[in-house]
């Protein structure tokens, strides 16, 4: 039901562009969020965004990420910019007030 893509390697001070695409059912119920799991490490918040569009960011992502969604294509997105190695990790899309969780998709940031 939430289908996430966008991932792949990118050298650090890159950029890449997640989409999360999903039902317009599930879109206008809920807010969304994207979330990220390196190896080893629990499962954290990145960013959220309400149906009124007030954005929520974990502070390594302020000033780098931006969520955003486009009710169109009922899709929400994470553009990520000045990306670090530490940015490396599984990123899941996530419909909040459902408690759905997308497939991920890997990032990785490395030379």
């Amino acid at each position: 039901q939430l289908q996430a893509s966008g991932g792949g390697l990118v050298q650090p001070g890159g950029s890449l562009r997640l989409s999360c695409t999903t039902s317009r059912s599930i879109l206008s119920r809920n807010a969304m969020g994207w979330y990220r799991q390196a190896s080893g490490k629990q499962r954290e918040l990145v960013a959220t965004i309400t149906g009124a569009s007030i954005t929520n960011y974990a502070d390594f992502a302020k000033g780098r990420f931006t969520i955003s969604r486009d009710w169109t294509k009922n899709t929400v997105y994470l553009q990520m910019n000045s990306l670090k190695p530490e940015d490396t990790a599984v990123y899941y899309c996530h419909a909040l007030d459902f408690a759905l969780w997308g497939q991920g998709t890997q990032v990785t940031v490395s030379s």
